[in-house]
């Protein structure tokens, strides 16, 4: 079908000259002259000056605020400048109580700018939250393709979402699957017609036909939005917290030896301040980090529990499995949530067991299981812990069937929103949207080797080279370490890791070294949610939602 260009389709969906643009010139990180070049060429060969452009219309006389792809700038790929013009335009929706239309098309993160523009998925995840939850309706359009990081956040949050009949809708595109999985996905796998049958997609829509669906939405939920609902001050109070044993909201000493005097106070990004045990820098080479973490013999969940938490309940399916990586007694599930004491402190862990991913990626039932737990940690005014170590998401016909990246964008949302306090230990490997979904978090604490990336170097490699052989350099370049996400300001805390310092390669972890690292690990997170208890409701869930607005390249 002929799929026409984003002027054209604002032409048909709005009312007649009411299109107003909101866009500036946007303001692009300095990362290298090749990527400047690229810059240029996009501009030059789209007319465009981002992959976002944003501004207000009217559809049958309802004001509507558009955020909408422009595929041909970068194949539609957000980076920082990007998400910034998205991110400013939802809020600006929100303050002036306005519906939204978000009319994505879109490749995912731009693989130029690495971890930085991943972690904006959550910025624009955190902004359409806050709409949402002034009440005022979020529709989405998903057009051809969207794809990626995009598709796996805010294009799938929607309270109605339309697509654009025959578009390519998936987590990752067709030819980063077969690199990196060897099969080829079916013809109808990443459609929005597969994904209306598993109800994801409430109507697919022509692009002619667009402008009737959405005044048809807007006639019903854009009268509910001339109504403002109780504001912050005429809010139920946020529910009272389980004082948890030996919490000292006004400074927390951990101890130990990795973590001999390093306090947690009431100051920082979340309300809390870290100090004394923050690396400045790293001489590890970010690509012997991913390898350490790929060790068949590198400790994880299993071992981080059996170091620090008591009294642990299993939730739902979830089975912690024993034996090694190749052979399994118990090959377990790969999301494993329970109740617990964390060195006394009580939580909801919700961690991805490393050895069970061996056997079977994280999928749709397990994403689903960990938002559940969330929901029950809530009820039960118990604070979150999530343990991030995955080599990704399930990549395979039935996953995107399901609708993975749908499950991954309601994951993190409901990790954005829950008003417990949360806490998130990078462990290990941190690939793509299935370590976004754990991320969202009031404090993030990261194992030294660990890492982050919008999907496995070898994706990465793939999509901007078209094969595997540029792995290594692209796992250099992506700002992936923790150390580089500390520095972005999005983690808070970076603790030795259970394979030791900067000069350990993969495999060097010895047991008792091991463990003793790995209890520094979970003593560094048990303070953190002891500290995070003591902290006010409302002020602990704006910073968590802002914390991405801060990130600096």
């Amino acid at each position: 079908m002929k799929r026409p260009h984003l002027d054209d389709l604002l032409d048909g969906l709005l009312d007649a000259g009411t299109w107003r643009c909101w866009d500036c010139a946007p303001e692009q990180p300095v990362l290298s002259a090749a990527y400047g070049r690229d810059l240029a060429r996009a501009a030059e060969c789209s007319g465009a000056d981002e992959s976002v452009r944003t501004g207000e219309g009217h559809v049958g006389g309802h004001r509507v605020v558009v955020v909408a792809s422009e595929y041909g700038f970068l194949g539609g790929s957000v980076g920082m400048a990007a998400a910034r013009r998205a991110t400013a335009a939802i809020e600006r929706a929100t303050a002036q109580r306005q519906a939204l239309l978000a009319l994505p098309a879109s490749g995912g993160t731009r693989i130029h700018e690495g971890t930085p523009a991943f972690l904006q998925m959550l910025t624009i995840s955190s902004a359409i939250a806050e709409h949402r939850a002034a009440g005022l309706p979020y529709l989405v359009y998903l057009r051809h393709p969207t794809t990626g990081g995009v598709l796996a956040s805010w294009a799938s949050l929607g309270h109605v979402t339309f697509a654009e009949p025959e578009a390519l809708v998936g987590f990752l595109g067709p030819r980063v699957v077969e690199a990196l999985t060897g099969t080829t996905l079916g013809q109808d796998a990443q459609s929005p017609e597969t994904l209306r049958r598993a109800g994801l997609v409430d109507a697919v829509v022509t692009p002619d036909d667009l402008r009737e669906s959405v005044q048809r939405v807007l006639n019903v939920v854009a009268v509910g939005t001339a109504v403002a609902p109780a504001g912050r001050d005429g809010e139920a109070d946020p529910p009272a917290l389980l004082e948890t044993s030996g919490a000292e909201p006004s400074g927390t000493e951990l101890s130990g030896p990795e973590l001999a005097g390093t306090r947690l106070s009431g100051v920082g990004p979340s309300g809390i301040e870290l100090s004394g045990s923050q690396p400045s820098g790293s001489g590890r080479d970010p690509w012997m980090s991913v390898l350490a973490t790929r060790a068949p013999d590198r400790p994880g969940l299993r071992e981080f529990l059996a170091a620090a938490a008591s009294d642990v309940t299993l939730l739902g399916a979830s089975e912690l499995g024993r034996g090694g990586s190749q052979v399994a007694d118990t090959p377990g599930t790969p999301i494993v949530t329970a109740l617990a004491l964390l060195r006394g402190t009580p939580c909801v862990v919700i961690g991805q067991d490393r050895l069970a991913q061996w056997h079977r990626r994280i999928g749709v039932d397990d994403l689903d299981a960990a938002r559940d737990a969330v929901r029950r940690a809530a009820d039960l005014r118990l604070p979150v812990l999530t343990v991030i170590d995955t080599p990704g998401a399930e990549l395979s016909e039935a996953a995107e069937r399901r609708g993975i990246a749908t499950a991954i964008a309601r994951c993190l949302a409901t990790l954005l929103t829950t008003p417990v306090p949360t806490v998130s230990v990078l462990l290990g490997q941190g690939a793509g949207g299935a370590a976004l979904a754990l991320l969202p978090a009031d404090t993030v604490v990261a194992a030294e080797d660990a890492w982050l990336a919008p999907l496995p170097p070898e994706g990465a490699s793939v999509i901007m080279h078209r094969d595997v052989g540029h792995t290594a350099g692209m796992a250099r370049g992506l700002q992936i370490t923790a150390h580089d996400l500390q520095r972005l300001g999005a983690v808070d805390l970076v603790v030795p890791g259970p394979d030791g310092g900067p000069s350990s390669g993969p495999g060097t972890a010895t047991s008792s070294g091991a463990c003793g690292r790995m209890a520094g690990l979970a003593e560094a997170a048990a303070g953190c949610l002891r500290a995070a208890v003591g902290l006010d409701p409302a002020t602990r869930l704006a910073a968590r939602r802002d914390r991405y607005h801060r990130l600096s390249p």
